[in-house]
């Protein structure tokens, strides 16, 4: 009896060390298995990170593609654009011959041209238009310039002239050489002065090559002009009489013709 109870807690013994053997195995191989599977987390998002990049650097790769497209079309038509001027060049180099030959004359009226124009204009900014004048005179005869830069220099000219008929102006300067006075420049249709106490104030007048009084009313609105012109005051109508003739049309009637 003693004997099989003795062999009996062995048994048991035995059996308890198998159990936790086969626990702690057991244990163990859970262990591994999460280890394993953090390990595959971790190459599962590693390789979503990756395919992320991957896409933004496919996205990247076709945004630059269109950039890239957009330029060379672009690209094309500055060189379609080069390609019309250089045959435009082309064409008139054919004539070159003959511009070479007729261009100093036709230079030359230009010039004789823009200075009876200056002459026979409102009498605004006379000495500096003059001046401008002279020194084509000199890019006339200065041998150092080009055909095509003398015709450069007196187109630039001529623009600068036709530029006054399109602003309005406003300085400080005198009278006659004598009397300081604020003029006001409508284009070329009005150039007046002012006194800077306002009272006295003209208008030229082309056709009898003087300068006209303005009345009070007149005065004031010449005041206000001075002010839109330098921009100390709101655009508005302004009242006032004009330096160039304006001459009404003949109506039939009024030319003895029969208005039927």
């Amino acid at each position: 009896m003693f004997r099989f109870h003795a062999v009996l807690v062995a048994l048991v013994t035995l059996c308890g060390a198998g159990y936790a053997q086969a626990q702690e195995s057991l244990v163990d191989r859970s262990a591994e298995a999460q280890r394993r599977q953090a390990e595959l987390q971790t190459r599962i998002d590693a390789a979503d990170d990756e395919t992320r990049r991957l896409i933004g650097d496919l996205r990247q790769a076709r945004a630059e593609a269109q950039r890239v497209e957009a330029y060379n079309a672009e690209l094309e038509r500055v060189v379609a654009r080069q390609a019309e001027a250089l045959a435009r060049r082309e064409r008139a180099l054919e004539g070159a011959a003959t511009l070479h030959e007729e261009l100093p004359p036709l230079l030359r009226g230009m010039v004789e041209r823009l200075d009876h124009w200056i002459e026979a204009d409102l009498p605004f900014l006379r000495d500096e238009r003059r001046a401008r004048v002279a020194s084509l005179e000199r890019v006339l005869s200065d041998p150092a310039l080009s055909p095509a830069e003398r015709l450069d220099r007196v187109l630039a000219a001529w623009r600068g002239e036709l530029a006054y008929g399109r602003e309005l102006d406003a300085w400080r300067g005198l009278l006659d050489g004598e009397r300081e006075v604020d003029f006001l420049r409508l284009g070329r249709v009005g150039f007046y002065y002012l006194t800077p106490n306002g009272h006295e104030g003209g208008v030229w007048k082309v056709e009898e090559q003087a300068w006209q009084p303005l009345d009070k009313a007149a005065r004031r609105s010449l005041a206000d002009g001075l002010r839109i012109a330098r921009e100390q005051r709101a655009p508005e109508l302004l009242t006032l009489p004009v330096s160039q003739t304006i001459s009404r049309p003949e109506t039939t009637r009024e030319r003895g013709g029969d208005a039927s």
